[in-house]
């Protein structure tokens, strides 16, 4: 197994992955709340995570991994009051809350397989675990960390905090949240403002609820992932992930629920994907520049210039380390696109690059150690950006040996062959688009092509550049793309 390392969000610092139980890796990671139509915030979390889960299987672990689905309990502004998501929807719509939830996940899962993102071990909803949400309720009630008001349950975070420390994962001081929450006391039902829901009464016009020992209700929304996370994956696994606008309040609560109701904490390492703006803007519908992954697909978007395919999105997400943030904009998804196109075509090219009889010294030694290269990148808390970076190096390497500058024996092509695939699909995960009957067709006419380039190369030398412009000109018209480099000339067929 590699020697990977990963941030940990909880001790700030890059740390040697050590499983609890190797070879079993018990991974949980926030899914959707299940509303309206996935857009690029969801595509983030769910293409890093998805890489994550590839390479960990690829380098001999046994993972379980759990991605929840949200269906109830998540309220408006994240906050303990107002009106649950999808409740909410329910009535704008006139229809059953759960018809709304089954929409929008089956919107989600088409948007993530066009992303190529695998689906999970398990996918459990909230709705479907009620029960556990109120056992646990009931463990952090009996262990003194909890208090019912008006038929609804708050958590004590005061209390908790007097004994173990609340806000261990945000750095975020108890005092300091509290603010004047004294002088407020008695506004509401709860004994201080920092406190938090793990039980709602709903109110009478509220659709969704379920019998409890305190009211009929709903659970609050940070208690699915605790009793989901333990139900699955037990009480102490291994990686928890999200989004770093989760890091507080909802993982700060997990973690508080978790050590209130068993004494410990559930998560050994904590990793979060950063943000995706919008030229340079935070993502909102209130700032008209919401944009749903359909759109994007699909270009319709007063912003978007164009249409973008689900691997160029992918492609642009992995093209930034998964903690840095990524800002969006017509130009940076162009250049993304333009990316992934270089890629596939160097994917291609390796069908048609000759062997020789042996290797150069460069060839050999830069074959030697690319697999290495990619895997020390990915070793380093999935450095995407270099693997990609590796790849294209491997790119200007073939467009050598193509242009005859370079050579290459047929055993270390198989080797670099094997090498490109494997991280380009199967731990990067992108896919090509161009389809099987494109590949199939450029296979067969390949030699063909060839041979014709042959000829232009030989008329290049002669510089009878009438009949090297004709001969490009011809397999212009003829739907070929052909482009001379520095490192000699390639071709492939347009889209």
């Amino acid at each position: 197994m590699q020697n990977l390392v990963i941030y940990n969000t909880l001790h700030r610092q890059k740390e040697r992955f050590e499983p609890i139980a190797a070879p079993n890796v018990g991974m949980y990671v926030c899914g959707p709340t299940v509303y309206g139509d996935p857009h690029l915030g969801h595509a983030r979390p769910a293409i890093t995570f998805d890489v994550l889960f590839r390479y960990l299987k690829r380098i001999g672990y046994k993972v379980r991994y759990v991605r929840n689905i949200t269906d109830v309990g998540h309220l408006e502004h994240d906050a303990d009051e107002g009106d649950d998501k999808i409740a909410k929807k329910a009535r704008l719509e006139q229809l059953e809350p759960m018809e709304i939830a089954q929409h929008y996940t089956n919107r989600y899962h088409d948007a993530m397989r066009m992303l190529n993102v695998l689906p999970p071990s398990i996918e459990p909803q909230a709705t479907g675990h009620i029960i556990e949400q109120e056992q646990l309720v009931k463990e952090i009630i009996e262990n003194g960390f909890a208090y019912e008001s008006n038929g609804s349950i708050y958590f004590d975070v005061q209390k908790y905090d007097k004994v173990h420390r609340y806000g261990i994962l945000s750095g975020r001081n108890l005092n300091d949240m509290i603010g004047n929450s004294r002088e407020l006391s008695g506004v509401d039902e709860k004994r201080n403002q920092a406190d938090f829901a793990l039980w709602k009464r709903a109110m009478p016009e509220h659709i969704m609820r379920w019998p409890s020992p305190w009211s009929q209700g709903f659970p609050g929304w940070h208690c699915e992932c605790t009793a989901m996370g333990r139900k699955y994956l037990g009480n102490r696994f291994d990686i928890h992930g999200g989004g770093m606008d989760l890091i507080f309040p909802h993982h700060e609560c997990e973690i508080a629920q978790a050590v209130a109701s068993q004494g410990e904490q559930m998560v050994k390492y904590w990793m979060h994907n950063n943000m995706i703006t919008i030229n340079g803007q935070k993502m909102g519908k209130s700032l008209n520049n919401f944009i749903t992954l359909e759109q994007f697909f699909t270009g319709q978007h007063e912003i978007l210039t164009q249409a973008y395919t689900p691997m160029t999105i992918r492609f642009f997400i992995l093209s930034a380390h998964y903690r840095g943030t990524v800002d969006f904009s017509n130009e940076a998804l162009t250049a993304a696109q333009k990316g992934y196109e270089r890629l596939m075509n160097s994917i291609e090219e390796l069908k048609r690059t000759p062997a020789s009889n042996d290797s150069d010294e460069q060839t050999r030694q830069f074959v030697s150690t690319l697999c290495n290269k990619c895997y020390e990148a990915m070793n380093d808390d999935l450095m995407t950006p270099a693997v990609i970076s590796t790849l294209f190096e491997a790119s200007h390497l073939l467009n050598a040996i193509n242009a005859r500058k370079a050579q290459i024996s047929a055993a270390d092509l198989e080797e670099l062959t094997k090498t490109m695939h494997l991280f380009t699909f199967d731990i990067l995960g992108l896919r090509n688009e161009r389809g099987a009957d494109n590949s199939a067709r450029e296979e067969a006419y390949g030699k063909v092509v060839d041979m014709i380039l042959d000829l232009r190369n030989k008329a290049k030398q002669e510089k009878n550049w009438a009949v090297s412009d004709e001969i490009r000109d011809s397999l212009s018209s003829a739907g070929f793309v052909v482009k001379d480099t520095k490192d000699g000339v390639t071709w492939r067929l347009d889209k």
